[in-house]
């Protein structure tokens, strides 16, 4: 491919992890507090759509793990098709138990957006560079959807008609990236790209399991942050809109792609997932640390710029690691993270419950990274 071929590519990927991951799963951390103070969900309920929304995730993962590159670009048209009737569903009237649903079909669809573009993007257009810009995709379409619900609160809209305005964006979005990955099904890819001019140490293969099991603890170990940072900021700034915290939650996600894609090269996937995870721990911890806005906007920072990193390391190392593991390591990957991203919030719920607090979910969330670099020894 060309070179404003394989931008095209690479935005195009990312177009599609921004529907997937930053509206069709994200967004709902920036409408709950709204659709609590509307009485549509309780706290409660909220919790339980987003365990239903990381269920679904893990089964779309597994799903996912018979998914081949080749077929890549029809699972990523069929993740935005997914993601846009969901949100649309989203604004009617409905029980508590189908929102739920809904947003377990939501979480099945994020799944498969997330391992099918990483296929069509790294295998099946063989373009591993393009890696930061897929992945910052994600934080793109939570900073643009938080904005955008931002605008229909100042524009005094309720919940249902900000699931509608996300809907639309989605639409539209999604028929802005078919065409390209629509043709890739029917043109051969050149040759992959070259390694980056690294030392033979920094290239080096991973061992594949150790790699699944910090993944899964990363999955645990930022979604308290994600799932209840807006909650937690409205309930002790009730001044600050919420939703700006999560829109640099995503502005975080965004850039920090590119730089950790950098360091990965530079010191290789060892030392670099040590320094992400630990600074992931501080910002998850933040918010017990230094309950302030400051603190609050530090916290949106540090795990914002580390936990889509994370994917940025782990992802590619796993198609190094897949080699020697002989199966579908992105797959198994999302499939861990998802077992992860189910813990969190049930974790969450039952230490709240107790404490009517979330300081000790998250301290026991930055432990879960503590013990994810532990585990990198093994590495």
């Amino acid at each position: 491919m060309s070179a404003p071929a394989r931008l095209r590519a690479a935005i195009a990927a990312a177009a599609i992890l921004a529907i997937g991951m930053g509206f069709g799963r994200f967004a709902f951390t920036a409408i709950y507090p709204h659709m609590v103070e509307e009485g549509v969900l309780s706290l409660r309920d909220g919790s339980l759509a987003a365990s239903a929304n990381y269920a679904g995730y893990l089964l779309g993962a597994i799903l996912a793990i018979r998914a081949r590159a080749h077929s890549a670009h029809r699972l990523c048209l069929w993740s935005v098709a997914g993601t846009a009737l969901c949100l649309g569903v989203l604004a009617l009237t409905m029980p508590v138990w189908l929102i739920v649903t809904v947003r377990g079909v939501a979480g099945v669809f994020s799944a498969l957006a997330m391992v099918a573009a990483s296929l069509w993007l790294l295998e099946q257009r063989r373009h591993a560079r393009g890696a930061p810009l897929l992945y910052a995709g994600v934080g793109a379409g939570i900073a643009v959807s938080a904005e955008l619900l931002v605008l229909a609160s100042h524009l005094g809209w309720h919940s249902a008609g900000m699931w509608l305005l996300l809907a639309g964006v989605t639409v539209l979005a999604g028929l802005a990236a078919a065409p390209a990955i629509a043709a890739s099904g029917q043109s051969a890819p050149d040759a992959p790209d070259a390694p980056a001019q690294v030392g033979a140490t920094a290239l080096a293969p991973v061992a594949p399991w150790p790699l699944v099991l910090i993944y899964g603890l990363a999955g645990l170990g930022y979604i308290v942050t994600a799932t209840y940072l807006p909650v937690l900021v409205g309930a002790a700034l009730p001044g600050l809109n919420s939703a700006h915290v999560w829109a640099v939650f995503g502005l975080g996600a965004a850039p920090s792609c590119f730089l950790w894609h950098r360091l990965h090269e530079r010191l290789g996937t060892r030392q670099v997932l040590r320094l992400n995870l630990l600074l992931q721990a501080l910002g998850v911890a933040l918010p017990v640390l230094a309950p302030s806005a400051a603190g609050y906007l530090l916290s949106a920072i540090l795990v914002g710029g580390t936990f889509v990193g994370t994917v940025t390391i782990a992802m590619p190392a796993a198609q190094w690691a897949a080699v020697k593991a002989g199966s579908n390591m992105m797959a198994i990957m999302t499939v861990v993270y998802g077992i992860g991203q189910i813990l969190g919030p049930v974790l969450a719920g039952s230490l709240y419950a107790q404490s009517h607090s979330f300081n000790n979910a998250l301290l026991a969330a930055a432990g879960a990274l503590l013990l994810a670099i532990v585990v990198s020894l093994r590495l």
